[in-house]
């Protein structure tokens, strides 16, 4: 996609070699004679940079008046100055208020060339800054952990999905990793040096949800509300928890989906975003649907490709790697050493039920990191689980065998036991005989045995 760039000069001839000379070196342009139609232009479609003359005939505002404009609405946009009638003072005016530089007409066409390209790539490194500044602060996930069957279809899916420009609904469990999946989806497409914007969706309620989402003309403390459709132009937009918006919210989305425009709060002109839209939900939408809680006809333009991420309990062989992953991160960010996690405690990790999925993981994690001591070099036993996990455990083992066991004659209980015990095994070590047997104290021929005894494959 080319960087549009606009030209504001009441000159006809001038904006016409400015246009054919951005246009040979592969940019687009649109041209504005006035003011008026400048303020006209931006309000529907934010261009990449703009270069703007100074004195205008027959224009409510000059130059500089209409870079205060600018700079108010996006302040981020990069703004050059040209001028016929330019004085150093004017010049510092203009630069001290926002523009990138000033050129002085008549300028070489090379020269301004060279400078709007040195604009643009002054605004793309600010933007890449900001974009490694927010993934530093929220410490983001650089990649699916884990080498099960289903992270390795769900990588795969990715890497089809990303190029592509289709809409996506993300589904999964609270904790499973869905804005994961969206960021990486992000950072593997053509707008990875654009914004990823999070709209929390549970949040985008009451009078100011049309402001924070679509912008808004009426100024507020001096400046007008960018909505977050026009902080994401040329990005993604992620809404978390799609379920979570209103049904009237749901309409006024449906419809800047559908036409690729909307309009601000307190705005007539119709507002052009192109962004990526990727959602997000922790229900079945079919259920919601049945439920009225999620329309059918945003879900269906919402859902072109829809992607299912696996929750931690569908995925136990990656636990121990997981588990690594965060030691080491927390390490990081609380300046300590990497512990190392005893195999009692990655058997134990792998046997809980995990409803909070791989977050919760991470806090369990952290709260060991935290409570660990650095002059220990031992590996950590199973011991320094928080209480609650290690309650999860003996709860869910006190309802097996009260549910199962305590009915049953004590022969008729050892072999559901065995059974119960043996298959968990199975899926612990994830079929891996060697490992299985290792762990249980037993030859792997005797292993071989004891499971065709009690009708278990391990095939």
């Amino acid at each position: 996609m080319s960087e549009e760039i606009l030209i504001v000069d009441d000159e006809p001839d001038i904006r016409s070699l400015l246009s054919l000379t951005l246009e040979d070196e592969g940019f687009s342009s649109a041209q504005a004679a006035n003011a008026q139609e400048a303020r006209d232009i931006v309000s529907k479609k934010l261009p990449s940079c703009a270069i703007l003359d100074i004195w205008m005939r027959d224009s409510d505002m000059d130059g500089l008046e209409l870079l205060n404009w600018c700079k108010e609405i996006y302040p981020d946009m990069p703004i050059l100055m040209i001028s016929g009638h330019g004085t150093i003072s004017t010049a510092v005016e203009a630069i001290r208020n926002g523009a990138y530089d000033f050129v002085e007409k008549p300028f070489k066409a090379e020269r301004l060339l060279l400078t709007v390209k040195r604009a643009l790539q002054a605004k793309k490194l600010e933007v890449e800054n900001q974009l490694l500044r927010n993934r530093t602060a929220i410490q983001k996930q650089p990649d699916l952990i884990g080498n099960s069957a289903k992270i390795k279809q769900l990588k795969n899916d990715v890497e089809k999905i990303a190029p592509t420009a289709s809409r996506v609904l993300i589904q999964g469990r609270p904790g499973s990793g869905k804005e994961t999946v969206a960021r990486l989806i992000h950072e593997k497409s053509s707008r990875s040096e654009h914004p990823f914007v999070v709209v929390s969706c549970s949040r985008l309620s009451g009078e100011k949800a049309d402001a924070e989402l679509f912008g808004s003309e009426i100024f507020q403390y001096g400046r007008r509300i960018v909505g977050l459709l026009e902080q994401a132009h040329l990005g993604t937009i992620y809404f978390d928890e799609i379920c979570d918006l209103s049904q009237a919210m749901q309409a006024r989305i449906l419809r800047a989906v559908t036409e690729q425009r909307f309009r601000r709060v307190g705005g007539s002109a119709e507002i052009v975003s192109d962004v990526r839209i990727i959602s997000a939900t922790n229900n079945n939408p079919i259920e919601m649907i049945k439920k009225g809680r999620l329309r059918e006809d945003l879900y269906y333009r919402l859902a072109v490709v829809n992607v299912l991420v696996p929750e931690l309990s569908q995925r136990r062989e990656d636990i121990p790697l997981l588990a690594k992953y965060f030691v080491q991160q927390q390490a990081e960010l609380l300046g300590k050493r990497p512990v190392k996690l005893g195999d009692d405690l990655l058997n134990a990790l792998r046997s809980l039920a995990w409803p909070g999925s791989v977050r919760q993981l991470k806090n369990i994690i952290e709260t060991i990191m935290i409570l660990s001591s650095d002059e220990n070099d031992e590996p950590i036993s199973v011991s320094a689980l928080p209480e609650l996990a290690q309650n999860q455990t003996l709860k869910t083992e006190r309802q097996d065998l009260s549910e199962s066991f305590l009915s049953s004659p004590l022969r008729e209980a050892r072999e559901k036991f065995e059974r119960i015990y043996f298959l968990s095994q199975l899926e612990r070590f994830d079929g891996n005989i060697s490992q299985m047997a290792r762990f249980v104290e037993m030859e792997r021929s005797a292993l071989h045995r004891k499971l065709k005894s009690i009708g278990v494959s391990d095939s």
